[in-house]
């Protein structure tokens, strides 16, 4: 997904990223709710989550979620492990002090 521009602190380039909306929501929306995807940082739940994306092992970086223009979206890589999205959960609901 393209994330540029960007301001400040936010994450940029065009990057893979894990779509969190329902497929309710993003048949209905022109957004998609996503948490973009890095290969730099090494993991440090609950901010970076490991998952496994197109065969490669990179970190959910869970506190960059934001909602997109679905133009933005480029290519479907997949999907992720169910256990890797239960990470992924977990670590949004730190975050974002919702459990």
């Amino acid at each position: 997904m393209q994330l540029d521009p960007t301001l400040g602190s936010e994450i940029a380039k065009t990057r893979p990223c894990l779509i969190l909306s329902t497929n309710v929501v993003n048949e209905r929306r022109r957004t998609v709710v996503v948490v973009p995807l890095s290969t730099s940082p090494t993991a440090s739940p609950p901010l970076l989550i490991p998952v496994q994306c197109a065969d490669r092992t990179v970190v959910a970086v869970t506190d960059q979620i934001r909602a997109i223009a679905k133009e933005r979206l480029l290519t479907r890589l997949g999907e992720i492990s169910l256990s890797d999205m239960q990470a992924v959960e977990s670590g949004l609901l730190r975050i974002l002090e919702l459990g």
